[in-house]
């Protein structure tokens, strides 16, 4: 995208959704700025330290008060001129601002940004700053079969049985049969879903070299392997809807993976 765009100002959507807590690829090239239109934060990590950091808090604090209604600036006031601190980060400073009212902030750092090179201040408006929404997993997968698009096959559950038990697996990230973060039940999945994809990633398997720690693909589908990785998976499942998660790495997560890790193409 960078080459392809050269030095022309331009904005990138990054589709990072509201119930992730994860950031997104940010160009290091100064014309070309991230937004996040899915989150309640629609930006950058980089312009909430801009706006905020102690150079600049004065000339933002101007503009947040000139543009909040009255009732609100004793309150905004005080948290502006709060100093950071380690249990009063950028972060935190932000998310307290965006509680109070989300479209004010977005208003006072799209004014901010007018008197600075990123692209978004070249704009006269930008009517993503009224809105307010946050699109969880659940948005997003109704907006793809509104709009005809449809919900990636790999991402819909396939139930199985095991000991007269019932579960499902499907895939929590990627679709890609080589990604290195899939989790002991979804290389079941592959096995029995695409028996020809699972076989092509074992062939990358040699020379002492394992998808998964200590485990190889040939030992993973071993019957009684396979038995004990879906007996995991149906009771963690059955956790987590009592809990009342809907979390995908959550309801059909290997409880011996770790579910924070994200591969790089999956994370840009």
């Amino acid at each position: 995208m960078e080459k392809f765009v050269g030095d022309t100002p331009t904005i990138s959507y990054v589709g990072i959704r509201g119930d992730e807590d994860r950031e997104g690829y940010v160009s290091t090239k100064p014309n070309i700025q991230a937004i996040f239109p899915f989150r309640k934060n629609i930006w950058s990590i980089d312009v909430i330290h801009n706006v905020i950091h102690q150079n600049n808090i004065d000339r933002f604090t101007e503009i947040y008060l000139h543009l909040a209604p009255k009732e609100l600036k004793p309150e905004l006031k005080k948290i502006l001129e709060h100093p950071l601190t380690k249990d009063f980060y950028y972060g935190k400073k932000a998310n307290t601002l965006m509680d109070i009212d989300v479209k004010l902030f977005n208003k006072a750092v799209f004014e901010f940004l007018k008197g600075t090179d990123y692209p978004v201040g070249k704009l006269d408006e930008f009517p993503l700053i009224n809105n307010d929404d946050i699109l969880v997993r659940d948005d997003i997968f109704r907006i793809l079969e509104d709009s005809g698009v449809g919900v990636p096959a790999y991402y819909k559950p396939i139930e199985f049985e095991v000991d007269g038990k019932v579960g499902t697996y499907n895939r929590s990230r990627s679709g890609c049969y080589f990604c290195f973060f899939q989790q002991k039940l979804e290389w079941i999945w592959l096995y029995e879903q695409h028996p020809d994809l699972f076989a092509k990633a074992m062939e990358f398997e040699k020379d002492g070299y394992t998808w998964n720690q200590n485990e190889s693909l040939a030992d993973l589908i071993r019957p009684e392997r396979v038995r004990q990785i879906k007996l995991d998976a149906i009771k963690k499942q059955e956790a987590k809807k009592k809990a009342g998660s809907s979390k995908l790495v959550d309801l059909f997560g290997d409880p011996d993976e770790d579910n924070d890790a994200f591969c790089a193409n999956c994370f840009i």
